[in-house]
C-alpha cells in the first residue's frame, strides 16, 4: 500500500494545494494568460467532471456522496490487490482515480464551509459570516483551460457550417487529470493488467513497475 499512499497523497496534495491558491489569489472569472492557448481561468462548478452538471443541488448532494460511497469501495479493492502483489499496471491506474476521486470530494464537502464567494473581490478563508454553502454543497474548483483553436466551421460542413467553433472548451483541474490519466492507462495496458490479476500469469512475472 506504500505506493498507494504517496501516489494519492501527492495527486491530493498539489490538487488541494493548486486549488486553495485559485480560490485565496483569484477572484471568480478571473484568467491569467500563459499563452495563447494555455490559461489558468478560475471556474467552479457544481456537478461532474469538467464543468458538467447533474440535476441540481439535489444532483450534487447525490454525486457527492456517490463519489464517496465508490471511492471507499475503490479503495477496499486497491487494498485487497496490493496484497496479492496485483500489477503496478494495475494498482497505478486506480491509484490514480481514487486520488482524483478524493481531491474533488474535498472541494464538494468543506470548501462551501471554508470559504465565500464575494462579488467582485477574492474569496476569504474562514469568513466571519461563515461560508458560501452547507456541508456537502461545495462547488469544485477548476482552473486549466486550453482553448487551442477558435474560429468558424467551414460553410460546406452540414448542420454546423458556418458556427463559431471552440475546440476543447473544458475547464478542469488536477484531481480531473489524475482520474482520466488513470482511465487511459488503464485502456492502454488492459491486458497486461487484467490478465495478470486473472491469474493468467505466475506472481514471479508480474511487472514491478511502468
Amino acid at each position: 500500500m506504500k505506493k498507494v499512499f504517496i501516489i494519492s497523497l501527492l495527486v491530493i496534495l498539489a490538487d488541494q494545494i493548486l486549488k486553495f491558491w485559485v480560490k485565496t489569489h483569484m477572484m471568480l472569472g478571473e484568467s491569467i494568460h500563459i499563452t495563447d492557448w494555455f490559461q489558468i481561468y478560475f471556474v467552479e462548478n457544481v456537478g461532474m467532471a469538467f464543468g458538467m452538471e447533474f440535476g441540481g443541488m439535489g444532483g450534487k448532494i447525490f454525486l457527492t456522496l456517490f463519489r464517496i460511497v465508490v471511492s471507499g469501495l475503490l479503495l477496499f479493492w486497491i487494498w485487497s490487490l496490493t496484497n496479492r502483489k496485483a500489477s503496478n499496471f494495475l494498482v497505478i491506474p486506480l491509484s490514480l482515480i481514487f486520488a482524483g476521486a478524493v481531491g474533488n470530494i474535498v472541494d464538494s464537502l468543506f470548501y462551501g464551509l471554508i470559504f465565500n464567494t464575494p462579488m467582485g473581490e477574492i474569496a476569504s478563508v474562514f469568513p466571519a459570516d461563515g461560508g458560501y454553502g452547507a456541508f456537502l454543497c461545495g462547488k469544485v474548483v477548476d482552473m486549466f483551460y486550453f482553448p487551442l483553436w477558435e474560429g468558424t466551421l467551414p460553410q460546406w460542413l452540414p448542420l454546423w457550417g458556418g458556427q463559431p467553433y471552440l475546440f476543447f472548451p473544458a475547464v478542469f483541474n488536477i484531481a480531473d487529470v489524475a482520474v482520466s490519466v488513470g482511465i487511459i492507462l488503464l485502456l492502454l495496458f488492459q491486458k497486461k493488467a487484467f490478465d495478470e490479476h486473472s491469474g493468467y500469469r505466475k506472481s514471479d512475472r508480474y511487472v514491478r513497475g511502468f
